[in-house]
Parts: structure tokens; C-alpha cells; sequence
């Protein structure tokens, strides 16, 4: 292996070729100058042009092994032959096989692991310090620790909305039980502030997670062989806990909000997927609870008992028979299937704290559904199955084919018309599947919400067992959305047609009268403009009809 310093490469000596420096150029044709010649041109003067040439050729380029989407090795350049004048080359090692050289491009790639696994350890430890109660696989703790930045083949992203809809449930089903006499109103804004950025931000920066955050690729350019104090690098010792100790660089790390709410929630997830069943949630709640998110597993009694009208009592017995379900305590479905209009003494005057409740408890089952079923899906998978499936249109869609909105006890005329034109709509539609966004008409929530409220009296009323709410709703919600069914909302699917093909798109609000919105979407693609205008009772719904047009014609064109 040797260095010419007259254009400071590297190359490897592998044979003596019988050229010299006056030898004709092998690629010079016919009149070619010779190799002394040659090197005349770039004000090198051959002294030894009598020296048989050197075979060589480009040193193996040291490269991130570690990088998810790393392209193949260009065999092309690593192969190509030059011919070396010994008098030019000064040796840096020999001998030395190509073998050994080509493993040493994979030393930094290999440390560098090295060094994210020790980063894992030491987290590993300081949690079972604290709050594990199970043993969580170290690669675990290293994937939830890794941000998509570092761009290695695994990252946070499914721990992460595992971690987030568990944490919504957790902190649901805490709030709902210890706070009985609140209305849904301030349930959820007590559950966005527990579970905001900002205070998962706080939580996870005052319990010493933000040292622990992975947010760099490995570049082998400035990889740092360990131990080389050539550099100057000093390293500073940190206690993390009585028995761990870490060390850093001194170097500042300024990290987003969100980066470190998001770690918080994959660390949440990877307890969750470490252990099988109520172990892993009780592991989860450990980590919760250690880092400042009170939550227990305490069932407290719902205070709900009231006089069940002799009108509902043959809707209620349907449908229960429509669930699947006995209720214990049959005040707790007719609470669930109470529109605030419907206004009769001892009816509670809404459903929306059952649907509070409800909402979590679907959002969990269903996202830790899909993390069992696929197992070995890519990063960013869950959050798209979890998106198609979570959403008010889904379960709409899912109410009215299971004619679940027959159940709804109401006195309004105007909701009594909203339910009927979003029947009509619905039973245009082809419906083999419940999800997907097909509705081109907005809807009442009620409609979406009866599944979600109906989710929470199942919770409840079942001693807070959430397998029984899943065992009832699924046939509901069936088919569940599949890798081959997946279909991204319009809305979405054109944004990130636009971002991945550099494309420029605008929506404007034309104008909303008597109710109904105006919107347009526009896209420049290649020098052509696509817009469509679409009208809906809200401007959301009118947006994504206009998407889905615009995205025909960009397709098509």
C-alpha cells in the first residue's frame, strides 16, 4: 500500500509490470509519448526511468456500512489499473494482503455500532435502576433511541407510534377514572397537556435521556479512531445514575421538542413490545411513572346509574345483540348512545366522555393490532396503517354498514337529515371496505363517534378490559386495512407526491357562503399547471376532493 505524493492518493501494489519509464503509454495510441514524457507534462522528472513500472490501483474507499439505503460498491473505479513509477511512491505498509486492507473500510462502520450499542447499555442500566421491570433486549433500547437523521436500517418510528398511542390510552383511562365530575371538555385538554411535546420534552430532559439521543449519520471522514488524543479530543465523565457513568465530548446538543418526545414514546413502546401482554404494559407504566407521567392500572368504579326510558329498552337489547355484548351495567350503552339533544330526566345529556374514553382505547387496540400482525414491517409502516384505520371517516363508514346510527337516541330534525344524507352517500359506495376516504360529503360526528363512545362503555362496563372492547368492535371495523388495501388520505398522498417529485402546490380557500366551502388546489409539475375547485359543507372535506381530482390529473397526464 503506498501514497504518491505528487497528487497525495493512495494506491494498492499488486504486481511488477514490464514497462518503464520509457516505455510508450498503453493507452496513448500510436504516437503516444512515453510514461517519462508523461510525467514531464506535470513537471516530473523521471531519474530512474529504467525501473520497471508498479501495477496499482485505487485504494478501497472506507464507506458507511451502517446507512439503510447505501448504494453498491462501484467495482469500476476500485478495479481500474495505473501504472506507478516506483521513485513516486512512498510505502505506508508492506506486506499487507488486499483482503485485510478491504476489511479495514469496515472499522469505522463497526465501531460506530460498537459505540451506539455501549450508548444502549448504559441506558439499559440506568432504567433498571429505576423503573425496569423486565429485561428489554438492548437492540431495543438502541432503536429507540435512533432518529430516522442517523439513516441507518432501523429507527424509532414504529416504537414510536406504538409508544404514542399507548401513551394516549394510558393517560385516557387515568384521567376518565379519577376525574369522574368533569365534562369531555377539560378531559381533553388535561390530556393534551400530559402528553404534549413540550412536557414530554421536559420529562425526558430532566430524567437524562437527551444525552442518550442518536440525531448523526457516521461519517467515515470524521470518524475518530478511539483513543487517538491526536485530535485533542477530551472526554468529559457524567453520572447518569449510582452505578452508571457515561461520557461526552463536551459538545452542546441542541434537539428539537419533538425529537425527544418522540424518543420518550418509543422508549414507551419498547417496553410495550419487549414483553407479552399486561408484563409490558406494566413495564411501560414503570418508565411512565419514573419519568413524571403518573399512571396506574386502579379500576375506581364510573359513577353512572341511571333509569334506563322503556323506549330504548328493545334498541338496547339490539344492540347489544349488534355488539356481540352483555352489558352488567345497561346504563352505560344507553349513555354511550345519547346525542347532547336528547334531553329526558335520568339520560345523562351526551355520550362524549364514554367517547373521551373510547377513542383511546380503539386508537391502542388497534395500533398494537397491526405491530403484532406485521412484525417485520418497514419504518414508517405503522403510523400509515394506524392513520388509514384511526380516523372518524373509518368509523363512520363502519357505524352506518353496521347500522349502529339506528341506536342513536336524539331529538334534533336537522341531525335526524345529517344522518340520512350520510347513509344515502355511504350506500353509495362500495362497501367491502370500511376504510379508506371514499365520503365525498361531510358528516355529522355523532355518526363517527357512537363507535368510539360504544368502545368505552364496553371498557368500562368490562372491568377496563380492553380485549373484550377489540373482540366487539373489530367485526365492526372489518376488513382492516392490509399492506395490499393501504391508500394514503388524497390530502396526504398529493403532498407527498409533490415533495417527492419537487412539484409546487397551493391551496386556496375561494370562499365559504351560507355554509359551504370553496377550495382550490393547484400543482406546477413540469411546466404544467393542474387545479380543480371543489365545494363542501367544510373547508377539510372540500380540500380533499379537490386533491383527489388534482391527483387523477396529474396521474393521467
Amino acid at each position: 500500500m503506498v501514497t504518491t505524493p505528487h497528487n497525495d492518493l493512495i494506491y494498492i501494489i499488486d504486481g511488477v509490470m514490464d514497462l518503464n519509464g520509457n516505455s510508450p503509454l498503453m493507452n496513448g495510441g500510436k504516437k503516444a509519448p512515453t510514461y517519462k514524457e508523461h510525467f514531464k507534462k506535470y513537471k516530473i522528472e523521471l531519474q530512474f526511468e529504467h525501473q520497471s513500472l508498479l501495477a496499482g490501483r485505487n485504494a478501497y474507499k472506507v464507506g458507511n456500512y451502517l446507512q439503510k439505503n447505501r448504494q453498491k460498491r462501484q467495482k469500476e473505479s476500485s478495479m481500474t489499473s495505473y501504472e506507478l513509477p516506483p521513485e513516486l511512491c512512498n510505502i505506508i505498509m508492506s506486506p499487507i494482503s488486499i483482503r485485510t486492507i478491504y476489511s479495514f473500510t469496515f472499522v469505522p462502520s463497526i465501531m460506530h455500532r460498537l459505540e451506539s450499542l455501549l450508548i444502549a447499555f448504559n441506558l439499559k442500566r440506568m432504567l433498571s435502576d429505576h423503573c425496569m421491570q423486565n429485561d428489554i433486549p438492548i437492540i431495543k433500547v438502541l432503536q429507540a433511541i435512533t432518529t430516522k437523521e442517523c439513516q441507518e436500517v432501523f429507527d424509532y418510528d414504529s416504537l414510536e407510534t406504538l409508544g404514542d398511542s399507548f401513551l394516549k390510552y394510558a393517560a385516557t383511562q387515568q384521567l376518565f377514572k379519577t376525574n369522574q365530575n368533569l365534562s369531555e371538555g377539560p378531559l381533553t385538554e388535561k390530556r393534551k397537556k400530559m402528553i404534549s411535546n413540550t412536557e414530554l420534552f421536559k420529562l425526558g430532559c430532566s430524567s437524562g435521556l437527551l444525552g442518550f439521543i442518536r440525531t448523526e449519520t457516521l461519517d467515515p471522514k470524521q470518524w475518530i479512531i478511539p483513543g487517538d488524543k491526536s485530535k485533542g479530543l477530551s472526554l468529559k465523565e457524567v453520572h447518569a445514575s449510582y452505578r452508571t457513568r457515561v461520557y461526552s465530548c463536551g459538545r452542546k446538543k441542541n434537539m428539537k421538542h419533538k425529537v425527544v418526545a418522540d424518543v420518550v414514546e418509543a422508549l414507551i413502546g419498547a417496553f410495550l413490545s419487549s414483553s407479552p401482554g399486561s408484563r409490558g404494559e406494566e413495564a411501560a407504566m414503570a418508565f411512565m411513572n419514573w419519568i413524571g407521567n403518573k399512571v396506574d392500572t386502579n379500576i375506581i368504579p364510573y359513577q353512572s346509574h341511571i333509569s334506563i326510558p322503556p323506549e330504548s329498552l328493545v334498541k338496547l337489547l339490539e344492540s347489544e345483540s349488534l355488539l356481540n355484548y352483555t352489558f352488567k351495567d345497561p346504563s352505560l350503552l344507553v349513555e354511550a348512545l345519547t346525542h347532547g339533544s336528547y334531553k329526558r330526566p335520568g339520560v345523562p345529556s351526551s355520550y362524549q366522555r364514554l367517547e373521551f374514553l373510547g377513542d383511546a382505547v380503539l386508537d391502542y387496540c388497534i395500533t398494537q393490532h397491526f405491530y403484532k400482525e406485521y412484525p417485520d414491517a418497514s419504518s414508517g409502516f405503522l403510523t400509515v396503517m394506524r392513520t388509514i384505520s384511526v380516523n372518524n371517516e373509518c368509523y363512520a363508514i363502519s357505524a352506518i354498514k353496521a347500522k349502529l346510527h339506528e341506536h342513536i337516541l336524539h331529538n334534533s330534525l336537522e341531525l335526524g337529515k345529517q344522518i340520512v344524507d350520510t347513509v344515502n352517500e355511504v350506500e353509495k359506495l362500495d362497501l367491502k371496505s370500511t376504510f379508506g376516504w371514499e365520503l365525498e360529503t361531510s358528516f355529522p360526528h355523532v355518526v363517527a363517534d357512537v363507535m368510539e363512545s360504544v368502545a368505552g362503555a364496553i371498557y368500562v362496563d368490562s372491568g377496563y378490559n380492553k380485549e373484550a372492547v377489540f373482540k366487539s368492535i373489530r367485526p365492526l371495523l372489518e376488513p382492516l386495512v392490509t399492506p395490499e388495501t393501504a391508500r394514503l388520505h388524497p390530502i396526504g398522498e398529493l403532498h407527498e407526491l409533490c415533495q417527492r417529485e419537487n412539484y409546487t402546490r397551493k391551496k386556496t380557500l375561494v370562499s365559504r357562503i351560507n355554509g359551504e366551502a370553496s377550495v382550490k388546489v393547484k400543482v406546477e409539475a413540469n411546466g404544467i399547471t393542474y387545479k380543480f375547485t371543489a365545494k363542501a359543507a367544510n373547508e377539510k372535506t372540500a380540500e380533499k376532493l379537490a386533491s383527489k381530482e388534482v391527483l387523477q390529473k396529474v396521474r393521467n397526464s
